[in-house]
């Protein structure tokens, strides 16, 4: 642990010109005092680290020092390309990995590159989860990304609307879908997804898998999630739409589903409406969803939605009497 931070220590003095003990030590996660012994250790090891006094001094490395410590391991190459996702390298438990990473990148720099990342960090930043959503890290996380960076079978029990199972899984691959988790393992020589959140117990095995070099994460999870958001889709609505509302439908439903069914209407009938047939989730999230639009969507079918839209306009008609 301490060796790990005093190279931590020499990539930040090498990347930068000087720092302050409180610099050092919010970086280090340690306190100042512990940065005095460890400025102390480097110096006896030979390490020239010069501390100048007063109230504008600090650490620095002296004489053109450079540390040949560089070589990246292969845990940090791994999570510097995943460096643009801080909160999701967190998640994982490899946002220390990453930072020595980033600083040895760094360490090896041109002096006049050197604050590049500062640069890029400043203008371009990466939130993955929705708004109004808070983000929850799953328990099992940094045990499932353990076992898919090494390879590692595990026993898992996986909770469904029918109670708990039992599967022994190849994990292959995490996910992260709008703050929301996902894993990708092979089980009974299926592929599958998995949501980490409903996972109640996890177990590395001492065996690891052979991974099929065929396996492509991003195809496989795009391929899947339009099979999911199509398997949602389970019942039609026939809506006639004023101009502002067939331009509007693709934000308020899913786009996919809004696009096929703009494409299949027909041409505008005389008062320049058109009518299409949409595919939505259920008549209750068609309510929530067509209720946006206002005047400018007219539920014809199902006759038991345009009810419910006939009632709300009586509604509204008497509120604002």
């Amino acid at each position: 642990m301490r060796a790990a931070r005093l190279i931590k220590m020499v990539l930040l003095l090498q990347s930068r010109p000087a720092m302050t003990a409180a610099e050092l030590a919010r970086e280090l996660e340690v306190s100042e005092r512990t940065i005095t012994r460890d400025a102390l250790a480097l110096s006896e090891a030979g390490v020239p680290v010069y501390a100048d006094r007063g109230r504008a001094g600090g650490y620095r490395l002296i004489g053109g020092y450079r540390t040949r410590l560089t070589g990246l391991a292969r845990s940090e190459a791994e999570a510097l390309f995943l460096s643009g996702v801080p909160g999701a390298l967190r998640d994982m438990g490899l946002d220390d990995a990453a930072s020595v990473a980033r600083l040895k990148v760094s360490a090896a720099l041109l002096p006049s590159l050197r604050d590049a990342p500062v640069s890029a960090a400043q203008r371009f930043h990466l939130d993955a989860p929705g708004w109004y959503q808070e983000p929850e890290t799953p328990e099992l996380l940094p045990t499932l990304a353990e076992a898919v960076w090494d390879d590692r079978l595990v026993s898992a029990r996986y909770r469904r609307r029918d109670g708990e199972v039992e599967r022994e899984l190849a994990p292959y691959g995490l996910v992260l879908k709008a703050g929301v988790w996902y894993l990708c393992a092979r089980a009974e020589d299926a592929f599958r997804v998995y949501r980490v959140d409903r996972f109640t117990a996890v177990a590395l095995g001492d065996d690891r898998f052979v991974r099929d070099e065929g396996f492509d994460l991003p195809g496989f999870w795009e391929e899947r999630a339009a099979e999911f958001a199509r398997s949602l889709l389970r019942t039609e609505v026939v809506v006639r739409l004023g101009g502002a509302g067939a331009r509007w439908l693709p934000r308020v439903t899913d786009r996919a589903a809004a696009r096929e069914a703009l494409e299949a209407a027909g041409p505008p009938d005389a008062e320049g409406r058109v009518t299409v047939t949409l595919r939505v989730e259920s008549e209750e999230v068609a309510y929530s969803q067509l209720l946006q639009l206002g005047p400018e969507a007219e539920v014809l079918e199902p006759a038991s939605l345009r009810e419910r839209f006939a009632e709300a306009a009586a509604r509204m008609r008497d509120l604002y009497r």
